[in-house]
């Protein structure tokens, strides 16, 4: 059986998906990009600020459903560009205590709303 995860500390979902759905005993939060969810914009900066506000709509996500990012078993962070990984990997690990979860960071051509990183994380309720 699944749930629906829905928050007003995160972007609200713009298309056919739900911000998270929880299947115990897990929660699985979508790829959430560098927006305010107070204004719905961008945040203004580079790759440390759009990551952090990428994370903090994931914890936002994850916290909606139970869980929290010390929960976390599995990242999945796509990048505009792998040049900035380095940058993108100092402020991530701000937000996930040891042990980290798995990871994959994969380069991609194109992200919505053309922002440099987009983060999608698996949780324990």
């Amino acid at each position: 059986m699944k749930k629906e995860v829905k928050t007003d500390k995160a972007p609200q979902a713009i298309g056919p998906y739900s911000q998270g759905i929880i299947a115990p005993p897990f929660v699985f939060c979508s790829g959430q990009i560098p927006l305010d969810p107070a204004n719905g914009q961008l945040v203004a900066g580079g790759i440390e600020e759009q990551t952090r506000r990428s994370l903090l709509n994931v914890a936002a996500v994850l916290e909606a459903a139970g869980s929290s990012m010390a929960k976390a078993v599995k990242v999945t962070v796509y990048l505009k560009d792998m040049n900035d990984f380095v940058a993108m990997n100092k402020v991530y690990t701000e937000f996930f205590p040891v042990p980290a979860p798995a990871r994959a960071a994969v380069e991609v051509a194109r992200l919505p709303r053309d922002v440099k990183v987009e983060i999608e994380a698996i949780a324990l309720l």
